[in-house]
Parts: structure tokens; C-alpha cells; sequence
């Protein structure tokens, strides 16, 4: 078992490094770059689907800071793959309150999966796009308490955050 734990944190950690190098052909304008995007990360996806079911959350505890980290970062982008995207909600949020998981990337799947079903976020931490320079979050359930909401999962402010990206 510690071998196949030392494999698997090997495993996830290298899909992370090549959903990194490729991360950029996302929103690509040549059609060729974004499937092999979007192929790249329904592998991951359907990879970690089977993973779950093996050893349910990734946790730090298990396989290691960097590949519980390179596990959420998977979930994150399957984006076509909301059964995926759900079940990584699910058993982070129970690994979060087990205190094996970080409360932060939690509120970032959970405004993924949101988003992905054509839902509100919570937290505002998806961008739909650029307007007049400035960030654009998807519709948020609760606008004006974003900033606060953010605070309690150690999320920085919406304004300090999107400062980032431009």
C-alpha cells in the first residue's frame, strides 16, 4: 500500500505539471489546442474519478501536500465532467470538516461545481470575463457579502484578488 501511496503522489503531482504546461491552450483560439485541453483534462478527470473510488480524498495526510494540492487542481478543471466535479466536492467537504483538507480550495471547487451546473457562487472566486478592465465574477448568491463570506475560508478580498489578474 505505502508503495502504490508513493505511486499515486507521483501520478497526481505529474498530471498537475502537464495540466500547467497546457493550462494555457484553455481558451485558446486555435480549435486543435483547446481539444487537446479539454482531452487532457477529462483523462485527469476520469483518472481521478477512479482514484476516489479507490482511496477517497487525496488528502496531504495521504499522498502529500503537493498532490492532495495537484487532486484539487484536477477536480477544478473537469469542468465537463460535473459527476467528477461532484463527487471531489463531496469528499473534500467531508475531508474539511475531518480537518485533512484546506477550507479555501474547498470554496473554490464549490464555486466551480456551481458555476458548472449554472448556478451562483458563493464565494466569487469564478471569473466570467473582462469588462471596462476589470474582472467580472459569475453572478455571486449573495453579492455584498462576498468580502465576508471569502474571510471566513481565508480567501483575500474580491478587489485584492482580481488586482492579480490585471
Amino acid at each position: 500500500m505505502t508503495h502504490d501511496v508513493a505511486a499515486l503522489a507521483v501520478e497526481l503531482t505529474d498530471m498537475a505539471a502537464a495540466d500547467h504546461r497546457t493550462a494555457v491552450h484553455a481558451n485558446s483560439d486555435d480549435p486543435a489546442e483547446q481539444l487537446a485541453w479539454r482531452r487532457l483534462t477529462a483523462r485527469h478527470g476520469d483518472r481521478l474519478g477512479e482514484i476516489m473510488a479507490e482511496y477517497g480524498w487525496p488528502t496531504a495526510e495521504l499522498v502529500g501536500d503537493e498532490a492532495a494540492r495537484a487532486a484539487w487542481l484536477i477536480a477544478q478543471h473537469a469542468d465537463r465532467q460535473l459527476d467528477i466535479q461532484r463527487r471531489a466536492l463531496q469528499l473534500m467537504q467531508q475531508a474539511v470538516s475531518a480537518g485533512a483538507a484546506g477550507p479555501r480550495e474547498l470554496a473554490f471547487l464549490r464555486d466551480r461545481t456551481l458555476v458548472n451546473e449554472g448556478r451562483q457562487q458563493v464565494y466569487g472566486t469564478q471569473i466570467a470575463g473582462v469588462k471596462d478592465g476589470a474582472p467580472v465574477p459569475w453572478p455571486c448568491e449573495e453579492p455584498e457579502r462576498v468580502d465576508e463570506l471569502r474571510a471566513t475560508v481565508g480567501i483575500e478580498p474580491f478587489d485584492e484578488y482580481v488586482a492579480r489578474f490585471s
